[in-house]
């Protein structure tokens, strides 16, 4: 039912900044959290950041301090932010929506990511 379409990556130089949306067709925030998540070839996707309906927020470690993840609810669209992007920050990152431990939503085509060194 409820269909995510993340937007806004590209390519930029190390150092650089991205910031990726993520815009729901329906409302996002009946769940209990939405998160990032990245895959880069060959790896799995991994959770990348997640926000709680209550503000809560978690990090990839590596990703600590520089990216941040945020949201609008009037805009029914969730953000994150990505500083001093890194070579090793190149992934597709998809967004989702949690609900009682579990990512409910289809993943969609999610967004490219690329960092050249």
């Amino acid at each position: 039912q409820v269909q995510l379409v993340e937007s806004g990556g590209g390519l930029v130089q190390a150092g650089g900044s991205l910031r990726l949306s993520c815009a729901a067709s329906g409302s996002t925030f009946s769940f209990n959290s939405m998160g990032w998540f990245r895959q880069a070839p060959g790896k799995q996707r991994e959770l990348v950041a997640r926000i709680t309906n209550g503000g809560a927020t978690v990090y990839l470690d590596s990703v600590k301090g520089r990216f941040t993840i945020s949201r609008d609810n009037a805009k029914n669209t969730v953000y994150l932010q990505m500083n001093s992007l890194k070579p090793g920050d190149t992934a597709v990152y998809y967004c989702n929506a949690e609900i009682r431990g579990v990512w409910v939503v289809a993943w969609g085509q999610g967004t490219q990511v690329t960092v050249s060194s």
